[in-house]
């Protein structure tokens, strides 16, 4: 029995390094640290998120308010800001990068080169997604991997169950990790049908979520948003016979 309980510790630990990708000697020897970032407890995380926004903004040319693109989303958005009980923010990167994230504290970026290639209720879908993400606890996990298998644990000291202060460029690291982070079949599909039902909830044209997952599966597979597990032509089809369905 114990050697049954040891390895089943071992897989354990092992699971949650493969969620942030790559193992490399570096995540190996993060390893370690894993026992003592487990008490990092949620709101922790949170706390982390809004501060790695806060260097993320500093970093992107951010839309301020009078400029198109930010009046676009502000409309989409206007009644989304405690939308399934989150509190949620959003601001748009001015960059012809094609790509949209969440953080786990409601932060939800757009970025204008996603935004000049779809039309609004295209964008409404990506957002619904996004949130999808936030509120399934996606995003959450993200930043715990990213967190529990970089170099700043024990600088975090998450031994004492608290986080303490990070530098910008290791909040701007971690924020590209989690951001960047690959979610599974089943985490992609569950935030496109949070998608798809918000888009219901709004009567926004359903069929505009197959039609933005066309647009982004031609483009190929290039990172960030357009980087999902499935394809972007698996998860089109999927919500393609939903919307068939009539469910």
């Amino acid at each position: 029995m114990k050697m049954k309980r040891l390895v089943s510790f071992f897989m354990g630990c092992f699971a949650i390094i493969l969620l942030s990708g790559c193992i490399t000697d570096k995540h190996l020897s993060a390893g370690g640290d894993l026992l003592t970032a487990a008490t990092v407890t949620n709101d922790d995380l949170i706390k982390m998120s809004k501060e790695m926004r806060v260097v993320g903004d500093k970093q992107n040319k951010v839309a301020p308010a009078n400029n198109k693109y930010a009046q676009r989303l502000a409309r989409l958005t206007n009644k989304l800001k405690n939308e399934d009980g989150l509190d949620l923010n959003f601001k748009v990167y001015i960059t012809k990068d094609i790509n949209a994230n969440a953080t786990a504290d409601g932060s939800i970026r757009m970025y204008s080169g996603l935004m000049d290639m779809m039309t609004d209720d295209e964008i409404f879908y990506v957002i619904g997604h996004e949130i999808g993400h936030v509120k399934g606890g996606d995003s959450l996990n993200a930043i715990r991997v990213a967190y529990t298998t970089s170099g700043v644990v024990k600088a975090a000291g998450a031994a004492s169950g608290t986080v303490a202060a990070l530098t910008d460029s290791q909040l701007g690291d971690l924020l590209n990790a989690a951001v960047n982070a690959q979610f599974s079949q089943k985490q992609e599909y569950a935030a496109d049908n949070y998608g798809y039902n918000m888009m219901k909830k709004y009567k926004v044209d359903t069929n505009a979520a197959v039609s933005a997952l066309r647009k982004i599966d031609a483009l190929g597979q290039s990172g960030g948003f357009l980087s999902s597990h499935p394809n972007s032509a698996d998860r089109a089809n999927k919500l393609e016979n939903l919307i068939k369905s009539g469910k």
